[in-house]
Order: C-alpha cells, then sequence, then structure tokens
C-alpha cells in the first residue's frame, strides 16, 4: 500500500492525526455495533433500503467485518476498498432545499392539463432563471405534454415540480426526431442515443451547443470535460510528485489558482502504457497485459479528474478530494482549465414519462432517454421517476452529482442507469429500477447499473433492483463501489474487445442481496484485481461467465459470502461518511 500522504478530509478542519483516530474509534464502535453518524441517520430513515433490511434481518448485523476495521485504520490508500466518503453533490453535503423561486411555468403559458405543448414555456421559464443568476422553476402539479428536450443550461437553475406522484411531463417525441441520428464516432449503424442524451438535459448552454452542431454535422464529438476534440483547455500549473489518498498537493505556481476553483487534474499515460497499469493496480497481471490494441479503452486517456480548490497557501494547494491516483512525473501531470461546467442545478419531484414504445432493438436506441447530466459538477436529482424510456439516468462526463430517490420503471430500459466518459465522485442512493411491465422483445438487452470509460469512485447505495444486473461496458472502471443493494440479477454486461478490461482496481461489492442467485458480476474476486467482494448471497453462474482480464493473482478479498447484513457495517458509504463528519 501507498504511504499515508498528507491527507486531511474534514472541511471543518480536523487534522489528519485526528481524523485517523476518529477512524480507529469509529472502528472500535463498529465492533459494539456501531458505525457513526452517517449510518444511524441512514438506518433510521423511514423507507429506506437499510432499515428494511435491518428489520428483516432480524436487527443489525452483528459481526464487524474484518476489513473494515483494516480500511479504517488506513481510509485513503487501502489496497482493495476505496475512499468514497465525499462522493456527491458538495463533497456528500445534504442537497439544499431552500431555492428562492423566480419563475413559475404556468405564468409562462404552460398548460398543466397535457393539452399542449409546454416544453417551450418551460425552456422560456428556465432561461429567465438563468439570466437572473439562477432560482427556482416551479412546475405545480399536473400533467405538462412535452414535444421537445427540457434544456437546463444554466448553474444554480432548479426545475422543481410538487413531488414524482404530482407533476408529470408527458414526452411525445425522442432525441431521433428532435435532433437527428446521432451515430457512434466508432462507426458502424450504432445509435449513441443509446448511451448519451436524456429528454431532461443538464448540460452548459455553450457545450450542449457545440455538441448539438458536431452531431448536426456528423463529426461525432468527445463527451467529456475538454470538449468535442479535447482540446478546451491550458495548462494552470504543473503539479509535483504525489501519492494516492495526499489532499494537499505541491505546484510549481499558485498564480491562476484560489480557494473555489474548479479544476482539472490531467494525467497523460506513457509509452509503456504505466498509468494504466496503475489504474489496474500494477503488478505482474497489468504489466502482461498487452494494451496496445485497445483503442477505444486509450481514447479516454490523458485522464481527465475534475475537482474543486478548497485552500491555497505558498506553492501548497488543498483539494476537495483525495487524490485517486498516484501523481507521477511520467505522466505530465498538469492542474488545467476545463470546459465551463454546469455547477449547482438540479431538477426535482417529477415524473417523466414518454409515449410507451416497444424498447428498440440493442444499440438502435431512438432516444426516449430520462435524464442526463453532462459536463456537470455539484448537481443533482432528487425525487424523479423516469417511466418507458430507452435509458434512465445518464451520467456523462458528470462529476460530483447526487441522485437521490430516483426510479426507473414501465417497459424496460437498455441502460436504466450509466455511467460514462470519465464520471467521477458520483453518488446514486435510494434509487429503484422496478420490473418490466411488458416482455422484452427479442433483440433487446438489460444492462442495469452501468460504469464505463474510467470512470472512478461512483456509489451505488441502498437500491432495489427487481431487473438488471451491476453492468461494466469494459473501458476500465476503477474504485467504484456498489453497497446495501438487492438485485434480480438478469441483465448482461455490454462492452467489446478494444474498450480492454471489465474492471480496474478497487472495486467493491459490499452486503449484496441477490434474490435469484445468478453470479454474472456479483462476485467479483475472480475477475477484477484488488477488488473487496463482502456480503454477497450465496450465487452460481447461469449463462453469464466471465474470466479475469489480468494473470496470476489478482489480490482480491472474498469476505462474508453467503451471508449479506451478517456483516457491518451494513453500508459501506455510510460508514465512510461518518468517517468525515
Amino acid at each position: 500500500m501507498a504511504p499515508a500522504g498528507n491527507t486531511s478530509i474534514n472541511t471543518s478542519g480536523i487534522s489528519r492525526r485526528g481524523l485517523l483516530g476518529s477512524a480507529v474509534a469509529v472502528a472500535a464502535a463498529v465492533a459494539t455495533g456501531g458505525y457513526g453518524a452517517g449510518t444511524a441517520r441512514a438506518a433510521s430513515a423511514p423507507g429506506t433500503r437499510t432499515a428494511h433490511a435491518a428489520s428483516a434481518a432480524g436487527g443489525a448485523p452483528h459481526t464487524t467485518s474484518p476489513l473494515w476495521r483494516e480500511f479504517a485504520a488506513a481510509p485513503f490508500t487501502h489496497a482493495q476498498v476505496p475512499f468514497i466518503g465525499r462522493a456527491g453533490y458538495r463533497g456528500g453535503s445534504d442537497l439544499p432545499r431552500h431555492h428562492k423561486v423566480v419563475a413559475n411555468v404556468l405564468h409562462y403559458g404552460a398548460e398543466p392539463d397535457g393539452s399542449a405543448d409546454a416544453a417551450p414555456a418551460i425552456n422560456r421559464a428556465i432561461a429567465a432563471a438563468g439570466e437572473r443568476g439562477g432560482g427556482t422553476v416551479l412546475i405545480p402539479e399536473g400533467t405538462y405534454r412535452i414535444d421537445d428536450i427540457i434544456r437546463i443550461g444554466h448553474s444554480n437553475v432548479v426545475v422543481r415540480g410538487a413531488g414524482s406522484g404530482r407533476t408529470k411531463l408527458y414526452a411525445t417525441k425522442n432525441l431521433t426526431e428532435l435532433i437527428g441520428v446521432y451515430g457512434s464516432r466508432y462507426g458502424g449503424d450504432k445509435s449513441s442515443w443509446s448511451w448519451a442524451g436524456g429528454l431532461i438535459w443538464l448540460c452548459p448552454k455553450d457545450r450542449w451547443t457545440s455538441l448539438i452542431d458536431a452531431i448536426k454535422a456528423k463529426a461525432w464529438p468527445f463527451e467529456g470535460w475538454t470538449g468535442n476534440k479535447r482540446d478546451e483547455w491550458r495548462t494552470l500549473t504543473t503539479v509535483a510528485p504525489a501519492r494516492r489518498g495526499d489532499r494537499t498537493i505541491t505546484v510549481e505556481s499558485t498564480k491562476e489558482l484560489k480557494r473555489g476553483r474548479l479544476v482539472l487534474l490531467r494525467l497523460a499515460d506513457d509509452a509503456d502504457h504505466t498509468l494504466l497499469e496503475h489504474m489496474a493496480g500494477g503488478g505482474p497481471g497489468p504489466e502482461a497485459y498487452y494494451w496496445d490494441d485497445k483503442t477505444k479503452l486509450t481514447s479516454y486517456v490523458p485522464h481527465e479528474w475534475p475537482v474543486r480548490i478548497t485552500a491555497v497557501h505558498g506553492h501548497e494547494v488543498t483539494l476537495e478530494r483525495p487524490l485517486p491516483l498516484d501523481v507521477r512525473p511520467e505522466w505530465d501531470p498538469r492542474l488545467t482549465t476545463l470546459a465551463t461546467p454546469l455547477t449547482g442545478s438540479g431538477v426535482e419531484g417529477l415524473t417523466l414519462e414518454a409515449v410507451e414504445t416497444p424498447q428498440s432493438l440493442h444499440l438502435l436506441d431512438k432516444g426516449y432517454n430520462g435524464v442526463a447530466f453532462q459536463c456537470a459538477y455539484d448537481c443533482w436529482a432528487d425525487d424523479i421517476t423516469v417511466r418507458h424510456v430507452d435509458n434512465g439516468f445518464g451520467l456523462i462526463g458528470a462529476s460530483a452529482c447526487t441522485l437521490r430517490r430516483t426510479r426507473v420503471e414501465g417497459r424496460g430500459s437498455h441502460h436504466p442507469y450509466y455511467c460514462r466518459e470519465g464520471s467521477h465522485d458520483n453518488l446514486i442512493e435510494d434509487f429503484t429500477i422496478a420490473q418490466r411491465t411488458v416482455p422484452a422483445p427479442a433483440g433487446t438487452q438489460l444492462h442495469g447499473i452501468n460504469v464505463e470509460g474510467l470512470s472512478s469512485y461512483n456509489v451505488w447505495s441502498r437500491g432495489e433492483m427487481e431487473m438488471g444486473t451491476f453492468d461494466s461496458h469494459r473501458g476500465m472502471p476503477f474504485a467504484n463501489v456498489r453497497t446495501d443493494i438487492t438485485v434480480n440479477n438478469n441483465g448482461r454486461h455490454g462492452g467489446d474487445a478494444s474498450a480492454g478490461p471489465l474492471f480496474g482496481a478497487r472495486f467493491t461489492h459490499w452486503n449484496i442481496r441477490v434474490t435469484n442467485g445468478r453470479a454474472g458480476l456479483m462476485r467479483i474476486d475472480g475477475l477484477a484485481p484488488y477488488s473487496a467482494t463482502v456480503g454477497v448471497s450465496e450465487v452460481t453462474e447461469f449463462d453469464q461467465i466471465d474470466v479475469p482480464d489480468f494473470s496470476g493473482d489478482l489480490h482480491t478479498r472474498l469476505e462474508a459470502y453467503g451471508t449479506p447484513e451478517a456483516v457491518g457495517p451494513p453500508n459501506l458509504h455510510d460508514a465512510q461518511r461518518a468517517l468525515v463528519r
């Protein structure tokens, strides 16, 4: 394991020594059945999965995980379990609850009875709020027909309905009709609406305009943090060597750096692909892997990680989150600018229902898509249901976002949730994928909760999956966590050979209840390097058998196999969050 470094994680100023002392104290509390304030809060909240699971198990888990004790003693540098205690909006802060209402869509001409297209009125209200510097756009109770995309393109704009059971947007058209054919930059007849875009689309105005122009010109864009051609950046400063888990780094110049600024840590791979090897955990297995023909995977580097600066002192810069990787000279490390992201925007309290159509054939989705976050940071969705969609909730080059109390239901979806194009540090909690209402047409595919494209440190917590799977589309996502989830594991993963490995290092599945006993992508100790599988139901292979991408010892951990809910803490994210409160 790497040295602990100089991480200081608590925003109230607790030192690293004090934090680690707290971590040890929490670990001691775990031994007696307590997991800290974060877990206690989640377990006592009415209707949460954690409360239900504990009740079903006859009480709180009774055996403290040895792996948890080990992690709590060194939470930022553990070999198998990532530190995800600061995932989500504002480093895991509660979502804001008091937004000034600056626009009501009824005042802009929207009809709440579904009799006319309300999209122009809703978009005018959103634009007016954005031009005023932000605020809440209210969509009162009712049904609103929308024949166009609802676009949130300004920061600090919140679109709020009266609740997912009271405000409904009824979408009559798909993205192919509204924008056009969006092919794949990798060729073939695939539709990129199979993994991009939404009928509610949160994306900064300039970025959205350039994307749409590129799509219409059939110049298929990249969708990450630095523009369609990955060239919308300039260097702010170079960075001295540092270790994974450090939160304070040393830079050459702080002239353009200040507290609160959002910057991009950019790491380029070298000819020997040592950066990719590092993301896979390093050692003989990744070193022996053949990276050169993985063209889709290598298109994801340089690796881009957005992060907010919290302090600047001399040549030292403190970051909102610990470093996700080492910083080494051979990777030309630098802090850069990024395409101006959407920040502080959200959508709350509504249902988006698409006109019901049969699910499209695999990779030919027309774009009846739900909510998409693109080039977004510190944004959120809360109490949102999507119904009859091709793809439910998308994170596309999006980081530090929270999706809470979201639900995908109706005729079945290709990707109920997808996380791609370098999306990091997101939190999806209290989520539901409901059983489809009609049988799946032949030639369609169901993936479940997807992560790909070097996306990292994302968390799925307290979920009910009546269908789907824990999908990796290859592209070597790393350091992601799924915890406290019940799943009927009937989906399949995607991804092609050029996208490289299914998993990088530090993937963790923690207390997973598999209702149909199917193993695929649930128990990962035989697949993912430097990973942890803790408290997963006993499973057997059915029709999806995967083999490890890396040879030799994977350095994995398997604990409490076959006994979900019998090991504590019951929810890994809640317990980690308690360490930093």
